[in-house]
């Protein structure tokens, strides 16, 4: 696996990539290939959330679990799909808060969330590659400590970002996070199972917002 990764991250994460946990992570997904497994999101776009999201540019983190596991859905960012690909139902119930939340959104006909990345949000994965059609299977094989990694170093090398945790898996990565340095809101997953349960509601898009204005940063336009 080359590692196809902007320039500040690479810079920045140079000795994460040297580690044996990651190491062991190349061989594994060299392993999957010999094994003729598909793997999502294709090797150009593991590293998509780095590259449409610089390491300065960065303003909020938007941390999911695992890339999509269905045929043409996955490409790097986390809860997005590419044009032309049905919006999953996690992201639909994220386009339904919005319309509740932002004034005059309304909800888009297609679930790319590339502006967003484009404009700092980081659409982060903890885990950056799945096999088709298992869901977490490439869980605990070398991304997690990779992925802390870039949360944690965000943490102590940033000022002033939004970290949004979504579900018990991302609040439990709040301890790499200096909540006296950065805003951390934390609500239920998006998801259908559990959006009811205290997704619905929590308004961190517009809170999100006032925080970045309130320091001075440019807010997110979340229409799409």
């Amino acid at each position: 696996m080359s590692i196809q990764i902007e320039k500040s991250w690479l810079t920045i994460l140079e000795n994460e990539f040297e580690k044996d946990h990651f190491k062991k992570l190349k061989n594994f997904l060299k392993e999957e290939k010999e094994a003729k497994q598909t793997i999502y999101p294709r090797g150009s776009e593991i590293f998509n959330a780095f590259n449409c999201t610089p390491f300065y540019s960065t303003k909020v983190v938007l941390l999911g679990q695992d890339p999509y596991h269905g045929l043409g859905q996955a490409h790097g960012l986390s809860f997005s799909v590419p044009l032309g690909v049905a919006p999953p139902p996690s992201l639909m119930n994220i386009f339904k808060e919005l319309a509740t939340d932002i004034p005059n959104f309304k909800i888009p006909s297609h679930g790319n969330l590339t502006s967003w990345a484009q404009q700092g949000v980081l659409l982060l994965n903890a885990t950056l590659t799945v096999r088709a059609n298992e869901a977490g299977s490439h869980q605990q094989k070398g991304w997690e400590p990779f992925t802390d990694a870039v949360i944690a170093t965000l943490s102590a090398r940033r000022e002033h970002l939004v970290f949004l945790l979504w579900g018990r898996f991302a609040q439990a990565k709040a301890s790499l996070i200096d909540e006296q340095k950065h805003l951390v809101l934390k609500a239920a997953h998006p998801s259908p199972f559990s959006a009811y349960h205290g997704f619905f509601g929590c308004k961190h898009f517009s809170k999100t917002n006032a925080y970045l204005e309130s320091v001075g940063l440019p807010t997110i336009d979340w229409q799409l």
